[in-house]
């Protein structure tokens, strides 16, 4: 396999740039991916779509002889956070240096990053960010975007410039060997409201910690797919990880989708919310939304522990990341893009002895050959706001953590 070489920062624009956008209208006509890739404007623009949705770049922010700050030298401190785009951009930036947990981060594990979309002003999110930071960083593409977005992200003013949306890497180390790997699309993204060419991408990179080297991977698992597909796509991480020499410790953090529910198409997910009602709202708030891993997605916890995978100590088993609210009007104005209207009523119904609200499970580490730091316990980090609302959808988990040969 080939690995990115790093650009230097006045290449990084031309590495991602492309004349696509004219194209981007006729793109989007076509309902499947099957009849835009039979097109012979597909035949066309492959080389270049291919090009672009294939690249990484990478870049260094970070002061070469950076002094190790943190109190216990071998105790690495990450955080996985799904940035909602990077919509909140100046406040995320703000959080990620002054929050008293997160501003210790070595390593940051972000998903859902623009570049080039009008919902981010046509930012370049994981480079400003990583820029402010004054950390390294590694971006993928995963998606081109063929419109603005879904729900109320279409009606944003202005165009998309580049119209990329994918996944990174930051570090306050060197990051070595950075890839990233496709993953297997649980729907059509051509079919809907909001059109995509590509799939989600695991961004991998060696770290050079000062306690020693290990391997990183940002990994957002599909939200419209099923159970078992989100176990399909951990496992090709797995199966990649496993070829990659050297062998090192690895950790894996992300947007894991465990939502307990098959969404590959709205049916499903309607016949699978009438199946936890029928189970008992508060049962299923309780017992499994928080614990995906019990039952729901067994198939992909259960993997991980039979590849050598540690999660059961790394995370803050029960503490959910993702808060829904029947009142949140952007949220259901998004869902509405997905779900006919008269589900609202349905699941308006269900909440209400729960006061309107539920929270899931979707956010998580993995790891092998690391153990979680004596001194401190896995985190949720939650209420992450400024003084127009939360910067995300997602909470940040957070983890503190030593290799193993040198957690004894």
């Amino acid at each position: 396999m080939s690995y990115a070489i790093i650009q230097e920062p006045n290449e990084t624009d031309s590495l991602l740039a492309h004349t696509l956008a004219p194209h981007f209208p006729a793109l989007a006509q076509f309902e499947s991916t099957k009849a835009l890739k039979s097109s012979p404007l597909y035949a066309q623009l492959r080389p270049e779509i291919e090009r672009v949705l294939s690249g990484l770049v990478q870049e260094n922010f970070a002061p070469a002889q950076r002094q190790h700050t943190m109190t216990h030298a071998q105790t690495i401190r990450a955080t996985a956070w799904n940035i909602e785009r990077g919509k909140r951009l100046p406040s995320i930036m703000r959080v990620l240096n002054e929050h008293l947990v997160l501003r210790a981060s070595d390593v940051l594990l972000l998903t859902e990053l623009d570049y080039g979309m009008a919902r981010t002003e046509n930012r370049f999110v994981a480079r400003e960010l990583a820029e402010a930071l004054q950390m390294n960083y590694a971006f993928a593409p995963c998606y081109l975007a063929l419109n603005k977005g879904s729900g109320i992200e279409s009606e944003v003013a202005g165009a998309n410039t580049l119209a990329l949306h994918g996944n990174a890497l930051l570090s306050r180390y060197p990051l070595q060997r950075a890839h990233s790997l496709a993953l297997p699309n649980g729907k059509d993204k051509m079919r809907g409201k909001e059109k995509r060419l590509g799939a989600q991408r695991a961004i991998i990179a060696d770290v050079a910690h000062p306690a020693g080297l290990f391997r990183a991977v940002s990994l957002h698992l599909d939200a419209h797919s099923t159970q078992r597909h989100r176990a399909r796509q951990m496992r090709l991480v797995l199966d990649h990880l496993a070829r990659l020499t050297p062998q090192l410790p690895v950790l894996i953090g992300g947007d894991w989708n465990t939502s307990t529910y098959n969404s590959r198409r709205a049916l499903y997910s309607i016949l699978g919310y009438a199946r936890r009602v029928a189970m008992g709202v508060r049962h299923v708030i309780r017992n499994h939304y928080p614990y995906p891993e019990r039952w729901f997605e067994r198939r992909l916890f259960r993997l991980l522990e039979r590849r050598g995978y540690d999660y059961r100590s790394l995370n803050a088993l029960g503490v959910c990341t993702l808060h829904y609210d029947v009142a949140d009007v952007a949220v259901n104005v998004n869902m509405g893009d997905w779900i006919p209207q008269w589900c609202f009523w349905f699941i308006n119904w269900a909440l209400q002895r729960n006061g309107g609200h539920c929270s899931l499970k979707l956010d998580w580490f993995a790891g092998r050959d690391i153990k979680p730091a004596h001194d401190g316990a896995p985190q949720v980090v939650s209420d992450l706001r400024d003084d127009a609302g939360v910067l995300s959808d997602h909470d940040a988990i957070v983890l503190d953590f030593a290799l193993a040969s040198n957690a004894a």
